[in-house]
């Protein structure tokens, strides 16, 4: 294996960039996490008011 020298180094371009992929998991992740606290929020709100389904 060739070793690099100092400008090679420098030459090197990371793999590091935005795709559709990584931005469509990032919009999942923040979705799943607006609906939970949807869910939440409006479960806390029918105990409080006591307006629960009776099976």
């Amino acid at each position: 294996m060739k070793e690099l020298n100092k400008n090679e180094m420098l030459k090197i371009n990371a793999g590091a960039s935005v795709t559709g992929t990584l931005v469509n998991s990032i919009f999942k992740g923040v979705t799943i996490f607006t609906d939970l606290g949807r869910y939440l929020g409006s479960s806390i709100r029918r105990i409080i008011d006591k307006n629960l389904c009776r099976y």
